[in-house]
């Protein structure tokens, strides 16, 4: 009963990891042939200054967006994890940018923010001179991270309102009658009771935004001066537009590592608070 699941698990993953493996160890560039090179695919990952910052651009946006994505949402979903019409209305409202593609969500807001955006045209009525939201190369950054934590807090929105229904309320109303405040409540009890969840989201989150690619195309192209270029970024719009296809490769196999990694990492640092705070 198992074998057609890993008949496609293998046919879909398996094999396309073990040919990347190889491809990222040759010369190709995607027509003739490949000429097996060894490792100087990765030897060039650290001599290509671009790709040192596109590096450096992935892990800031992956750990600030994560961060940001994870404490909005679960400060969002404590105020709205109780059952009504109201509450159901913004928890929707959170969710919608999520449903929305993420080319269309830059572009929208590349549309407000530019040189020429509804922000800074309203601001030069007012004599204000236009912010460089787009085109300063700090701001960029920070405007590329606020935008995608609005546009994805609202997974974990869902994610944490799900798992806030299953904590007992009996705990909560043993708590209160205590005298324990509506903070000390959700610190000392709900959180630590939902913390699997937590885990769960945060690996998503961060595996999300380390291979982001999507709404730097359309909200910033990796400008200005390829400061918010991701290392997602650079392999597909850079090396295989080159024809680089090897090195390209080799950059997406090593993201995936760095994916791997930092996955089992966050999620044996949870596991390890997780028990020390049942010891």
């Amino acid at each position: 009963m198992l074998a057609p699941a890993v008949l496609v698990y293998t046919v879909m993953t398996i094999v396309p990891v073990v040919v990347a493996l190889y491809l990222s160890l040759t010369d190709w560039n995607g027509f003739s042939d490949a000429t097996f090179i060894g490792v100087e695919n990765y030897a060039r990952l650290f001599d290509d200054p671009g790709i040192s910052r596109a590096w450096i651009v992935t892990f800031v946006v992956a750990a600030f967006g994560s961060v940001g994505m994870l404490g909005l949402g679960l400060a969002y979903a404590l105020q709205l994890k109780d059952r009504s019409r109201t509450n159901s209305f913004f928890r929707a409202l959170a969710y919608y940018p999520h449903v929305i593609s993420a080319l269309i969500l830059g572009f929208l807001w590349s549309a407000i923010l530019g040189t020429n955006g509804a922000i800074n045209t309203t601001l030069e009525r007012f004599g204000i001179g236009p912010v460089g939201f787009l085109f300063d190369e700090t701001l960029a950054v920070v405007t590329l991270v606020g935008v995608i934590v609005w546009a994805g807090f609202g997974f974990n929105v869902v994610l944490f309102v799900a798992a806030l229904q299953t904590v007992p309320y009996d705990l909560i109303e043993a708590a209160q009658i205590d005298g324990a405040s509506r903070r000390q409540i959700n610190r000392r009890i709900v959180v630590p009771m939902i913390s699997p969840v937590v885990t769960v989201a945060m690996v998503l989150n961060l595996v999300g935004l380390i291979k982001v690619y999507d709404i730097v195309v359309s909200l910033t192209d990796g400008g200005p001066a390829g400061s918010t270029e991701t290392i997602a970024y650079v392999i597909l719009s850079r090396s295989f537009a080159s024809t680089d296809v090897g090195f390209a490769t080799a950059q997406a196999v090593a993201l995936m590592v760095v994916s791997a990694v930092l996955s089992v990492l966050v999620t044996a640092l949870r596991n390890r608070q997780d028990q020390a705070a049942a010891n």
